[in-house]
């Protein structure tokens, strides 16, 4: 009987399940989107309910496309959206509230009292991590706080808290199952990534029990057995990573200095830097990348908020395109954006400024401006906040980054990537499959399992679709670095 493994890929706007081979080719996809809520400005929910609905009809429809069960499954991989944050009732399941979402900024001023207070460096110390309203501790505070009755279940032991990760494994194991990897663990702002534990002075920070918490895990490791069911027997959990460690895997970026950048809602690169962790003087990051046996694998990052949703504005803001497949069509008819510089700092802006409450910003408008100018300027917009961002990386790792593997939607537009690498002045790598962050917990999976022998064995998989080398003068670049840092200057705070 022929084996798959079955990737779950839970993302900000959509859940997918995709069916690898042996080769690590796609066998069959399924896509679902789902409702986003925004109940006031700044805030971003989901219905977890809605997150688990979604997922467990693209398993069933990804399975069915190719007429297997769950006896053709070696495993299960899942990497998610990270951050996000759910709690739940620990006897009967029920979330006792709607995910709070990754981009949602409702606890930015308590984040910007911790700073006033002196925290910064001891989080960052323990966590690799900057106080920002992105990550999961002040959410689950929140939650705590402002949920009636939510305290009192939570100080009896009786609530639990999970990222998206973990709420599906509680799904797909009728709520017998509370862990999480150690990828999503340190993406929380309370899990110490020196002592590979949960921080008991962060939680007493926070005031979060810490009988709230998953087990955590190793990436590549049989995490739970499935009791649903949408599968006949049950299929072993065997991978789960957050998916932008999940795409660095997915990549092979298996050595230190690899670097790669997910082209997603937001944009996402992280650099492998080995095992040991480099706290960043740059602004950066300092991330968990994998944990597979013993050994623990360390990444910088640098986190932009607003990448390709920068075209779903253009459609849905804008109205400009109808689908955001057309804008690569309207920004190659000008052969420049004419001076436009677009700064999208749609919900602020990310490394290296982290500067929660700058707003987006397009300037250099003329007369001769048109809707297509605007639109190659949001998409150079989105090359140009990478480019600040390899500089840091460059600065904290003393590497010169020589290439740039690229992945997800908006790294099959042509122009985006060609600008990137004349900015860069750095090749960018498109892989043959950029599914690469599904791919990634497939890998975790299958390794965990025996359906791969070795890491080695699946770097031999890895190919290129398309190199783009840079073209540019150094005379153009500068003078677009130049107007790009102008713009920036003008939208941000402080």
């Amino acid at each position: 009987m022929e084996k798959y493994i079955l990737s779950l890929d839970q993302g900000t706007t959509s859940s997918r399940a995709i069916v690898f081979d042996h080769e690590g080719n796609i066998c069959s996809v399924a896509q679902h989107e789902f409702p986003q809520i925004f109940p006031k400005a700044g805030w971003v929910e989901h219905d977890p309910h809605q997150i688990w609905g979604s997922q467990a009809s693209v398993i069933a429809e990804a399975i069915s496309q190719i007429g297997i069960n769950g006896h053709n499954i070696a495993a299960i991989g899942i990497t998610n959206q990270r951050e996000t944050t759910i709690l739940w009732d620990a006897d009967t399941g029920e979330p006792i509230y709607n995910a709070i979402v990754w981009q949602d900024r409702r606890t930015s001023e308590y984040c910007d009292s911790l700073v006033e207070a002196g925290y910064g460096e001891m989080i960052k110390n323990k966590t690799g991590l900057i106080i920002d309203a992105y990550f999961s501790a002040t959410k689950i505070k929140w939650i705590l706080d402002n949920v009636p009755g939510a305290r009192e279940k939570a100080e009896a032991g009786k609530l639990r808290f999970g990222t998206v990760d973990t709420w599906l494994i509680s799904c797909l194991t009728r709520n017998s199952a509370h862990v999480t990897d150690i990828t999503n663990a340190s993406r929380t702002m309370l899990f110490n990534i020196h002592t590979l534990q949960w921080d008991e002075e962060l939680l007493r920070l926070f005031d979060i029990p810490a009988s709230l918490l998953p087990e955590v895990k190793p990436s590549s490791c049989v995490m739970a057995y499935t009791t649903t069911t949408i599968f006949a027997h049950a299929v072993p959990i065997a991978g789960v990573a957050g998916d932008q460690q999940a795409a660095l895997f997915g990549q092979m970026c298996i050595k230190p200095g690899s670097v790669k950048n997910t082209y997603g809602t937001g944009c996402f690169m992280l650099m492998n830097s080995g095992n040991k962790p480099i706290l960043s003087k740059n602004r950066l990051l300092t991330t968990i990348a994998w944990q597979i046996g013993d050994e623990v694998t360390y990444a910088l990052e640098g986190s932009i908020f607003v990448g390709g949703s920068v075209v779903q504005w253009l459609r849905d803001g804008l109205k400009c395109i109808s689908s955001s497949s057309e804008v690569e069509k309207l920004a190659t008819s000008v052969e420049d954006t004419d001076g436009v510089y677009f700064v999208p700092a749609l919900t602020g802006m990310g490394a290296p400024y982290w500067d929660q409450y700058a707003r987006g910003l397009i300037s250099g408008i003329s007369r001769g401006t048109t809707v297509a100018h605007i639109a190659r300027a949001a998409l150079e917009g989105i090359a140009f906040q990478v480019y600040d961002i390899v500089s840091s990386m460059e600065l904290d790792s003393n590497l010169k980054i020589v290439e740039l593997k690229v992945d997800g939607g908006a790294s099959r537009n042509d122009l985006l990537m060609q600008f990137q690498s004349d900015i860069l002045n750095t090749e960018v790598l498109r892989p043959q499959v950029t599914e690469t962050t599904a791919l990634g917990a497939a890998y975790f999976a299958g390794l965990a399992v025996g359906f791969w022998g070795s890491v080695d064995e699946i770097n031999a998989q890895w190919q290129i679709q398309h190199r783009f080398a840079p073209k540019a003068s150094p005379e153009y670049v500068a003078a677009k670095l130049d107007g790009w840092h102008d713009a920036v200057k003008r939208c941000l705070t402080k």
